[in-house]
């Protein structure tokens, strides 16, 4: 019997819990396309799945790997939009920690040649979720201003490489530290923990921004919604449940009602709910990012590549904190000097 590995979430618990695994090679059914992975993304989302409680996880155990790129093996009865050979990526939610993977044929976008797949697979969940608040949510214009949270990872440098790539100026709000980060996407940085955000936004732009992308909440929504003019639009994004329901009460009052009340717009963007929804936005998007990424104007960051089943120690490391970019599963083959 033909078999594949994976990395396997047996319970809640640190990255321990991930267990390398050989399981039966999965035959694609009908309208299914089976996928070798060649990259998979390593986020906070695989993490809050582990740790805590994330509404679109599956039960537990399973495969975690939110997404992924590869190449089409074997095609399902009735499957004519993909062939096998054809590079394809796919926002998976879960089972991209594995050599192989099997999903609908209507999941997989190809993958247009002479894209590298470490860069590739960072656009799928961070890039298109900063695209889309970009566009869909807040509907920024070149000329306008915007806020980001800069210090919430990868999500906040895509809306800074995009904002830079759309014409839009940016604030980033981080730690000092950090501060470097900020200033290489052509962004203004303003201190992000111990001087309110709405303070040091109206210093360096006294009328406020047009938008701000708030991707922690808490106590900084209400300073979010500070920070923007009248008419702005402030977008909370990603999953919050994290902080406690009162923390999210307070941020959900702050964003939906408070910004109401002082002549503001209050918004929530999630990619997976969307894309359950309808996918259709997620097909439009992710091919201008390919083309964005082909013609050179971003530049996603890669703070570390490492072998495909090693997902237990890129857990460890995203967990120690200080990563500056996105973390990388590679299949050995299509690891760099491989």
């Amino acid at each position: 019997m033909a078999t594949m590995q994976a990395v396997m979430l047996t319970k809640k618990g640190g990255p321990e819990v991930l267990e390398t695994v050989e399981m039966p090679l999965p035959e694609p059914g009908p309208g299914e396309v089976r996928v070798k992975v060649r990259a998979t993304g390593v986020g906070a989302t695989d993490v809050t799945m582990r740790r805590g409680f994330y509404p679109y996880a599956p039960p537990i155990p399973f495969v975690p790997g939110y997404e992924s790129v590869g190449v089409v093996d074997a095609v399902g009865a009735g499957v004519t939009t993909l062939k096998e050979g054809d590079r394809v990526c796919a926002l998976l939610v879960h089972g991209g920690y594995a050599t192989h993977v099997v999903r609908g044929a209507e999941h997989w976008v190809k993958v247009p040649g002479g894209l590298d797949d470490v860069q590739t697979v960072s656009l799928i969940l961070n890039y298109v979720t900063a695209y889309q608040m970009i566009h869909r949510k807040a509907r920024l214009q070149p000329g306008q201003w915007a806020l980001v949270k800069a210090e919430t990872g990868g999500v906040g440098q895509a809306l800074l490489d995009l904002l830079r790539a759309h014409g839009v100026s940016a604030i980033g709000a981080a730690a000092k530290a950090r501060h470097d980060i900020v200033t290489s996407y052509g962004a203004t940085p303003i201190e992000g923990r111990s001087t309110p955000l709405n303070l040091g936004v109206h210093a360096a732009r006294a009328e406020g921004v047009d938008a701000a992308f708030d991707g922690v909440g808490g106590a900084q929504t209400g300073q979010c919604v500070s920070s923007t003019r009248r008419g702005g639009i402030t977008v909370w994004y990603g999953f919050v449940g994290a902080q406690g329901l009162p923390a999210l009460a307070r941020s959900a009052l702050s964003l939906f009602v408070g910004a109401r009340l002082r002549g503001r717009r209050g918004a929530f963007y999630g990619i997976t709910m969307l894309y359950r929804k309808n996918p259709q936005p997620f097909f439009e998007d992710l091919p201008k990012l390919f083309d964005l990424l082909a013609q050179r104007k971003i530049s996603p960051r890669i703070a570390q590549t490492l072998p495909l089943l090693d997902a237990r120690k890129a857990n460890e490391r995203l967990e120690a904190g200080g990563i500056d970019g996105k973390l990388v599963l590679v299949a050995l083959e299509n690891s760099p000097g491989a």
